[in-house]
């Protein structure tokens, strides 16, 4: 049914499905492996950039930052996020400005010029 479906000779199909695993495939589990350790031995906070400085410089490993990318997200391995704090202040809506803040502003509404005149 699936041979029809996908318009593949059965012939086909088991002679892809008793193929062995490629060795762009094999090279790729290893890689995931030493992810895996660099990505652990950061406690958790490597995302891919540092870990491909890890592999490239650390380890001497020739991969691309795309491919470390890639099967990092294939793998469900992530990085830790640190949000940045932002400080807001919350202003007292009783009070009043003081005259000295109200004239040294500088500008005219109106005009958009400084000083007077």
């Amino acid at each position: 049914m699936a041979c029809r479906v996908l318009k593949v000779s059965r012939s086909g199909y088991y002679e892809w499905a008793s193929r062995p695993v490629s060795v762009r495939e094999q090279e790729n589990e290893l890689l995931v492996k030493q992810i895996e350790q660099v990505h652990a031995e950061s406690r958790g906070t490597y995302g891919w950039p540092r870990v491909h400085a890890e592999l490239t410089l650390g380890l001497g490993l020739e991969v691309n930052h795309k491919r470390v990318a890639r099967l990092m997200r294939e793998a469900g391995i992530q990085g830790l996020y640190r949000r940045r704090h932002r400080g807001a202040t919350v202003r007292d809506p009783d009070a009043q400005p003081s005259p000295a803040q109200i004239w040294s502003t500088g500008s005219s509404p109106s005009t958009g010029r400084t000083g007077c005149g």
